[in-house]
């Protein structure tokens, strides 16, 4: 249904029509979609958008750039865009929240995921030597 009144005479507008306990709001959809919620208020704006089983991805549209970022610190979602959408850095970790995703790609953090540490210690003296022994001697690695 279109909305009424002159400011919606040109262009193209559809009334909201999803829910937020919709299947289309609750999963993640990789398409050309975008599900249009209304909400009163910030803090219900912030638990909506974290309603769900996925947190993948985020925009926040806003002149308000203390708001963006106040709200973008709350929100369960591996990747927030204020005012952008979509647009990723290499060096920048990418990976979501929640059900969205396994671990993190780009940049270092993802050099760290695929990575193992191991330490080897290696003992270059014949004497015994007791870790907990209470003998007064410094405890050190060889």
């Amino acid at each position: 249904m279109r909305p009424e009144g002159s400011a919606f005479t040109k262009g193209y507008y559809y009334r909201p029509t999803v829910t937020n306990d919709m299947r289309i709001a609750q999963e993640e959809i990789f398409g050309p979609v975008v599900c249009v919620i209304p909400f009163d208020t910030e803090e219900e704006a912030i638990a909506l958008a974290n309603g769900t089983a996925f947190g993948l991805a985020t925009s926040i549209w806003t002149h308000d750039l203390a708001r963006a970022h106040r709200v973008a610190h709350r929100l369960q979602s591996g990747i927030v865009w204020i005012n952008d959408h979509h647009r990723i850095d290499p060096c920048s970790p990418w990976g979501g929240f929640k059900m969205s995703g396994i671990g993190r790609e780009n940049g270092l953090v993802a050099y760290e995921e695929y990575t193992q540490i191991q330490n080897i210690i290696v003992n270059l003296n014949d004497d015994t030597f007791d870790w907990y022994a209470d003998d007064g001697i410094e405890k050190r690695y060889s």
